[in-house]
């Protein structure tokens, strides 16, 4: 596979990480900041867009920041599985990685940090 095409608009704050430039894609959008393009049929990644990027990459007291995957709640059983298993295998595992915050033994939220990314600006 191809490096992924890396593109950073300092305007709007949106990084764009396209692994097939080009490729018609579905979105989805997993939070109100992150949207997965991909490609239902072929179950695979086309792109992530990343609104308000500087706020996703800002570092903490505590280290990286995480942010819960909202959007897959909104999915049928069967796309949020497709989903999922893009979110867990490269190349968007390279990106974003994927995790699960347990507030009580019955309730899992799956949440997600973005790694460090190489920025070319728009």
């Amino acid at each position: 596979m191809e490096k992924p095409k890396i593109t950073y608009d300092e305007m709007s704050d949106t990084l764009y990480v396209s692994f097939e430039p080009g490729t018609k894609a579905t979105g989805i959008e997993l939070n109100e900041h992150i949207l997965l393009r991909i490609n239902k049929n072929k179950r695979k990644a086309v792109g992530v867009t990343f609104f308000e990027y500087s706020l996703l990459a800002q570092k903490t007291e505590l280290g990286p920041r995480s942010f819960p995957l909202t959007g897959l709640s909104e999915l049928s059983g069967d796309l949020r599985q497709i989903v999922l298993n893009i979110l867990l295998t490269p190349p968007v595992s390279g990106i974003l990685s994927v995790s699960a915050f347990t507030p009580s033994v019955v309730e899992t939220i799956p949440i997600t940090m973005l790694q460090p990314l190489p920025l070319a600006t728009a």
